[in-house]
């Protein structure tokens, strides 16, 4: 494995990379960055989610671009919102002290906005297809003069029927231009688009490998966002030596999950964006020398991170996608030493929990938040042990004068318990707990799908079953009565394979209803 030195990038770009604490390259970024740093080729980058793809095409833009070119030098095109600004924060984060402007475009953000930026003048552009054929069409966005057009995730964008989109958007770009093509694989109207589109082209392959480590235990825990923090305390409090990353989506929530921890007794830090580059070093170096044991942060903010004996990964906030969480519980079970990671799911949650499942391919089984009662026997039989070792590995005879004095003007067993409670009355309070109302998530029984499609698309049981099986790879036989009608079909599967159906569907269309989606109740007469 090679260092970041060794790839060609210069002293200001390493120094960032440093202080984010990036240590060695992964696979992708290792032999990508090379060659965008010194050839002139298009290339494709085949890697799959969680190996680090932002970094290896967003590091060679920092080195190459000009900062206020007064034109848009780069577009980086991502499937959905939430990759778009994950993607410009991180280029952000690792730019140091560059002054290049990054701006992220999507959909359902303020356009104003948006205008003024572009207006003002934006070195490198993130956007959705949807959003940048919009400025396109309002020429705010203007992409003659580009020197990179980069697709990040192309497969997924294919998947969510964005290929005219990104057909358009070349059209609008100069022909002098390089393009960089990122996708975990490689169908065939995503080969064609490289063929049409890009020349002489460089394909790089990174070998699939296990995204999550087999030394991670993974659990979740239903909970109501109101019970969040009282599940997290509870989490901490049973285990023996908790040293963790808790993530939460916002830098507001952040902070208030750090304040709360402190004023609850715990040592804990967070860190996001905002904080200074002293104060991030500064909490690092306590976390990393474990003053700290809780560290609190955004996804962004504890990239590159590299800490070996994390006991947890706590998923505060579900991640916005299975990159992320990939990236979160990577950061345990490291090194031959064995880790948890936990994610908190909320009821109206629980089909993007089954989407990371199974793009992330990992088993994340369900657990119930540890009781009070239960807390409270862990406690009680640690302080047992802990005694029962001091009286075994330690000389107290200072202190056994004192223990004559009491045993002789007292009984023993109420003096040892006079003890106990002068010690763990606080500790062993049960009043330090709230209670967590129950959540239940109906996994159980089946759901009726309606089928947007007929028998006068020439459907037919097998036909629709290979249909669905083609597009969402759930196992035909769990699909159940099947009933196909002139204009449309319905059909009987599990709650798991009719949420990752839904999933798979939901931005395929016809007319204004998604093509499958979940069957209307009859009313009752």
């Amino acid at each position: 494995m090679s260092k970041f030195e060794d790839l060609g990038l210069s002293e200001t770009t390493l120094k960032a990379l440093k202080k984010k604490g990036f240590e060695e390259p992964t696979p992708i970024q290792e032999k990508t960055i090379p060659v965008l740093l010194k050839g002139e080729v298009d290339l494709i980058g085949q890697a799959q989610t969680g190996t680090g793809k932002t970094a290896a095409f967003g590091l060679p833009l920092i080195e190459k671009l000009t900062p206020g070119a007064k034109h848009v030098q780069a577009l980086i095109l991502a499937p959905t919102r939430e990759l778009a600004v994950q993607v410009a924060e991180e280029i952000n984060s690792l730019k140091g002290r560059s002054k290049l402007s990054i701006l992220p475009i999507y959909g359902g953000a303020s356009i104003e906005r948006q205008l003024n930026a572009l207006r003002r003048g934006v070195d490198i552009v993130v956007g959705t297809p949807g959003r940048v054929i919009d400025h396109i069409k309002r020429k705010s966005l203007k992409l003659e003069n580009i020197s990179y057009f980069i697709l990040d995730e192309a497969d997924e964008m294919l998947n969510m029927g964005f290929i005219d989109d990104m057909e358009e958007i070349f059209k609008h770009t100069n022909p002098d231009k390089r393009v960089l093509l990122f996708s975990a694989t490689m169908p065939k109207p995503i080969l064609g688009l490289a063929k049409k589109y890009m020349k002489n082209f460089e394909i790089i392959k990174v070998k699939k490998e296990q995204l999550t480590t087999n030394l991670t235990d993974q659990i979740y825990f239903e909970v109501n966002e109101s019970d969040k923090f009282e599940a997290l305390c509870r989490i901490i409090d049973i285990e023996k030596d908790f040293y963790g990353l808790v993530f939460c989506r916002t830098k507001l929530d952040v902070d208030r999950v750090a304040l709360k921890l402190t004023e609850r007794g715990y040592n804990a830090e967070g860190i996001h964006g905002d904080i200074s580059q002293y104060q991030r070093e500064r909490i690092l170096k306590k976390f990393k020398d474990k003053r700290a044991h809780i560290l609190v942060a955004t996804d962004v903010a504890a990239r590159g991170l590299d800490i070996n004996d994390l006991t947890h990964v706590i998923n505060y906030s579900l991640p916005q996608d299975p990159e992320s969480y990939v990236h979160r519980i990577g950061r345990t079970g490291r090194a031959g030493k064995e880790g948890t990671a936990i994610t908190f799911v909320t009821p109206s949650e629980y089909r993007k929990l089954i989407f990371i499942k199974r793009v992330a391919n990992t088993n994340i089984r369900k657990e119930k938040v540890p009781g009070i009662k239960e807390i409270i026997k862990t406690k009680k039989e640690r302080i047992k042990n802990e005694i029962l070792d001091i009286v075994k590995n330690s000389n107290a005879s200072e202190y056994e004068n004192l223990a004559k004095e009491l045993l002789n003007i007292s009984d023993p067993v109420q003096a040892i318990s006079a003890l106990l409670k002068h010690a763990y009355q606080s500790e062993l309070d049960t009043a330090n707990y709230n209670e967590i109302s129950e959540v239940s998530i109906n996994t159980k029984g089946k759901t009726r799908l309606f089928v947007a499609l007929g028998k006068k698309d020439e459907m037919d049981i097998k036909k629709l079953l290979k249909f669905i099986k083609d597009k969402t790879d759930v196992d035909t036989k769990k699909i159940r009565d099947v009933r196909i009608f002139e204009n449309f079909s319905f059909i009987s599967v599990p709650f798991e394979e009719a949420e990752i159906i839904i999933d798979t569907f939901k931005r395929k269309k016809r007319g204004r209803r998604p093509l499958v989606e979940k069957a209307k109740e009859r009313k009752s007469k």
